[in-house]
């Protein structure tokens, strides 16, 4: 547990909490009458809010990307590799502000949060919110925290996904769009993972239709399951051959349905460790939110169309290993932008990691996008 933090941290962060009383209207046709968003921030905003960055989460993330809440805290934000004095997404040059979507369950208005029209908490009564929803909701909190243009928004996966929505839907406010491990939408495939993990949760006993909070149980073998399945897609071959193997935990098979290999252990202790930390509502609102991304949808299917408003200069990035969010997916995106004659960088990353490699260290990866934000604050 640190006393002090490290000198490339930015340290104790208390996140704040934005509470917004104008009604959301949500692309379901439902309204969110208030709503709150809780965030946090890095850095220190300049005189003319020019070097502002919104650090975009992915599925199961949330507000919390650097630093540590305490003294106590054993691991840092879940993005602190790539956040912090000195890091690619420098705190001394920029100002970054990183928030919990709506329907999450980390502070902002969710499934968790009460319900100001029954006094109860949503539960499964909260509304199916999309990335257009969650662009529209920050870009209310830009307006709070007085930046009208971003210098950059950054996200990884789903947090990708809302980079390029923000690019569509507010071309005015976004000066670079770092997008990183994304796709333009889902596959078939990715729908049907998404829909075997809501399975998973939605007939687990204990679920009740969405609503047990109020009888005291949680569907947690249906979230340990749907942890397991996704945790399995977000890894490569390679990697869990590196890790894992055929490695046995007692060196010899039980014959029985107990823990013989080394990688059931490992599903295990990862579903163990988001049951409780993670809302059920949330994970099945968060899987909707993947399968509706679409801005093509809207033209045809074509996306040089849907991305044609955009202004903003882009760095797209995938990852070799990458197979739940293939290469050939972030080149679709990078096809339609230079469709549009806008200036886009991009970078197919050599890593062993899969899906996950957009939250690990890797030279190469750290490297172009510290000289791409470094080129990107020098023009600003």
């Amino acid at each position: 547990m640190p006393t002090h933090y490290p000198e490339n941290s930015v340290g104790l962060i208390v996140p704040s909490t934005a509470h917004f009383a104008d009604p959301l209207q949500l692309s379901c046709g439902e309204v969110l009458p208030t709503f709150d968003l809780i965030y946090e921030t890095y850095g220190t905003l300049n005189p003319d809010a020019s070097n502002a960055i919104l650090i975009c989460h992915a599925l199961s993330g949330d507000h919390h990307a650097a630093g540590f809440h305490s003294a106590e805290d054993k691991k840092p934000g879940w993005w602190d590799t790539m956040i912090g004095p000195g890091k690619p997404l420098d705190t001394k040059q920029f100002f970054i502000v990183s928030c919990n979507n709506i329907g999450g369950c980390a502070g902002s208005t969710g499934p968790t949060a009460i319900n100001p029209g029954s006094g109860k908490c949503y539960g499964p009564d909260f509304p199916i919110v999309t990335v257009q929803d969650w662009v529209s909701s920050q870009s209310r909190l830009a307006d709070l925290l007085g930046i009208h243009r971003w210098l950059a928004i950054v996200g990884g996966s789903l947090g990708g996904m809302q980079a390029l929505q923000w690019t569509i839907d507010f071309p005015d406010r976004v000066a670079h769009a770092l997008i990183i491990a994304a796709a333009p939408k889902l596959t078939a495939q990715n729908i049907a993972f998404n829909e075997v993990a809501r399975q998973a949760i939605r007939t687990d006993p204990d679920y009740h239709d969405g609503w047990y909070s109020e009888h005291n149980t949680l569907p947690a073998r249906g979230l340990r399951l749907a942890r397991m399945l996704g945790h399995i897609t977000y890894l490569s071959d390679d990697i869990m051959a590196q890790k894992f193997g055929r490695d046995l935990r007692q060196g010899k098979v039980n014959f029985d349905f107990s823990v013989d290999f080394q990688v059931e252990s490992y599903l295990r202790y990862q579903a163990d460790s988001f049951v409780g930390r993670f809302d059920a509502n949330t994970y099945l609102l968060m899987t909707k939110s993947l399968d509706y991304f679409d801005p093509a949808a809207n033209h045809n299917g074509n996306l040089t169309l849907a991305v044609a408003a955009a202004t903003a200069s882009f760095l797209v990035i995938s990852f070799s290993s990458d197979w739940r969010f293939a290469a050939g997916r972030s080149r679709e995106i990078v096809k339609a932008l230079h469709d549009n004659h806008l200036n886009v960088s991009y970078a197919n990353i050599t890593s062993s990691n899969g899906h996950d490699a957009f939250l690990m260290q890797n030279p190469q990866y750290f490297g172009i996008v510290q000289a791409y934000m470094d080129q990107a604050a020098s023009r600003a």
